[in-house]
């Protein structure tokens, strides 16, 4: 195997979306190109209902997909193909936006008032960017947990981890999403697809995530102008890039232990047309997007 480098670090930044919704932005929009094929991953974690109650009212999205996971809390959910439902602690929502969709995501109050989820962006390429849209509901029980000799934990969402393969399948950029354990001390191997965009976030405890002991050897956006410390640990909601070379990551659990997802994904390649919630390949079709979307022919 030959294992993976860090390319670049990214520090979740705070913002606000929908109808005041307080998050952390892990990456988005000027960063795409890097992630390709992942557009943008926001950490919305608070134990005020006041910073996530507001919710993300009825919004329209064409040409991407939506992916939701819940690690604590309630999210109430509708639509314009007449879905209705709730995603809840340890479960998943993959949209497919496809042709088009308007929907709204309202987050309720959780019974201890913390809510904590993700909400990940993919693109789609150019020939699927006008297919019909559809979910994958995927409830925390139907989540299979890969369980390693070393003591890793794993929930496999799509992708598969040492014979543990995710419900969600037969996805256009062949993504792998995985909730990874991994005890004080111990390691963690994975192969990877050569060529395939690799990122890890963090969510709790600290560790190393490649074999180089130089803190120089890869970018680092966050800190500021003022960056003079460096280090080959990470903790919380710091974003990992890795480059597109090696087939293998290695990461090492610190004393605390570490929790982190793992996104791995296809690139696409293609030009990136993006305003708001719509994602497409030129400013034209953007233009026609928004354009059916306020005469009301958006949904196909």
């Amino acid at each position: 195997m030959t294992p993976r480098r860090i390319a670049s670090v990214f520090k979740s930044v705070p913002t606000i979306e929908g109808a005041g919704v307080h998050l952390k932005r892990a990456f988005g929009y000027h960063q795409a190109p890097l992630f390709d094929p992942f557009l943008m991953l926001d950490d919305f974690h608070t134990p005020y209902p006041d910073e996530y109650l507001a919710g993300f009212p009825w919004h329209p999205h064409r040409g991407i997909e939506t992916i939701t996971y819940i690690i604590e809390g309630l999210v109430e959910h509708g639509d314009s193909m007449g879905n209705r439902g709730v995603i809840g602690t340890g479960d998943v929502q993959w949209m497919t936006a496809g042709s088009g969709i308007i929907h709204q995501e309202m987050p309720q109050k959780s019974p201890t008032g913390t809510m904590w989820g993700f909400q990940f962006w993919a693109n789609l390429p150019a020939s699927h960017k006008m297919m019909a849209p559809r979910y994958r509901d995927v409830p925390a029980a139907g989540i299979p947990e890969a369980l390693l000799a070393s003591g890793v934990r794993a929930k496999v969402v799509s992708g598969s981890l040492e014979g543990v393969t995710g419900p969600v399948k037969d996805i256009i950029i062949e993504p792998e999403l995985f909730d990874v354990t991994v005890p004080p001390g111990i390691s963690f191997e994975h192969r990877v697809k050569h060529g395939h965009t690799l990122v890890a976030y963090l969510l709790s405890g600290s560790g190393s995530f490649d074999d180089n002991s130089d803190p120089f050897a890869y970018e680092f956006s966050g800190r500021g102008w003022l960056d003079l410390e460096r280090s080959c640990t990470f903790g919380p909601e710091t974003a990992l890039l890795y480059e597109r070379e090696g087939d293998a990551i290695r990461v090492k659990a610190g004393e605390s232990g570490l929790r982190f997802l793992l996104l791995a994904g296809r690139p696409l390649g293609e030009p990136v047309a993006w305003q708001g919630p719509i994602v497409m390949n030129s400013r034209e079709e953007l233009r026609l997007a928004f354009e059916e979307y306020n005469n009301g022919t958006f949904i196909k």
